[in-house]
């Protein structure tokens, strides 16, 4: 049933419990007669199918009675462990891997014979800065 034909039943009953007293007895036996036949023909309840997660630990009875708190806690916070190590490994391996293009540099400036205007060149700053970037 949709929204509009409960109201309209609600609204049906309401005015029958209102006037429960006023009705003869011909028309109540009527609407006995009909409100049995009505719930004859009612479908059965199907029951509603919901999906939950249960955060229970299992063990070899099945599941326990009583779940720690600090247990769910846990498995909630464990994701977010995980991804902030993950995080700080790849911050930690990107920024080892500029040191070592710097220092690769620097390695390479002070085993070449340069001169010193080579250092006073825009263009030489140039190509370290983005050797180095």
């Amino acid at each position: 049933m949709n929204t509009g034909q409960v109201n309209f039943a609600y609204k049906i009953r309401h005015a029958l419990n209102e006037n429960l007293d006023s009705i003869p007895a011909p028309a109540a036996v009527r609407l006995a007669a009909a409100r049995r036949l009505a719930l004859s023909r009612r479908k059965p309840d199907a029951g509603a199918r919901v999906l939950a997660w249960l955060p229970l630990p299992v063990t070899a009875r099945g599941f326990a009675s009583r779940p720690h708190p600090w247990l769910a806690a846990a498995g909630a916070a464990l994701p977010v462990l995980a991804l902030v190590a993950g995080l700080a490994g790849i911050f930690h391996f990107e920024e080892q891997r500029r040191i070592d293009e710097i220092a690769e540099i620097d390695a390479e400036v002070l085993a070449d014979d340069l001169p010193l205007s080579a250092y006073l060149d825009n263009g030489f700053h140039t190509f370290l800065s983005q050797r180095g970037d």
